[in-house]
């Protein structure tokens, strides 16, 4: 269902099989277990949403507007994972994406996290700002 990745794999493509693997999922439970149907979409909805921030912070205009996007893509991971566990916990399978879930979160963090943090080192006039404003403190 999920396919391993290496190292350094684009994150596009990654949540793009994990949505994959979503979809083969909640084929399986519409047919089997109809009273499951509803977390299933639930779960559906918040793996797409994933996938869909990401292509937009691939469009972002400035680098706050990537950190944006992708922000809210790692919001929307966070949910999937409450969706599968469920289903996990009633006998749907599901585990693999379930790891992949939490592999997805790690990732994305990582990128909100490193890119914040070159942002700030980046960014010149910042560093003018905070030693003018050092000249000024007695």
């Amino acid at each position: 269902m999920v396919e391993r990745f290496k190292k350094g794999s684009d994150i596009q493509e990654r949540a793009f099989l994990f949505a994959r693997g979503v979809i083969g999922l909640h084929r399986e439970i519409y047919s089997k277990a109809p009273i499951l149907r509803d977390l299933s979409r639930q779960l559906l909805r918040a793996v797409t949403s994933i996938g869909a921030n990401l292509e937009e912070a691939d469009a972002a205009q400035s680098r706050p507007d990537f950190v944006s996007k992708c922000t809210i893509a790692l919001k929307e991971a966070r949910e999937p994972k409450y969706w599968l566990r469920l289903l996990v916990a009633e006998g749907m399978g599901g585990e693999l994406l379930f790891a992949e879930s939490n592999e997805l979160i790690a990732i994305l963090t990582t990128i909100v996290r490193r890119t914040r943090e070159n942002e700030v080192r980046e960014d010149p006039e910042q560093e003018y700002k905070a030693s003018f404003i050092m000249e000024l403190l007695p």
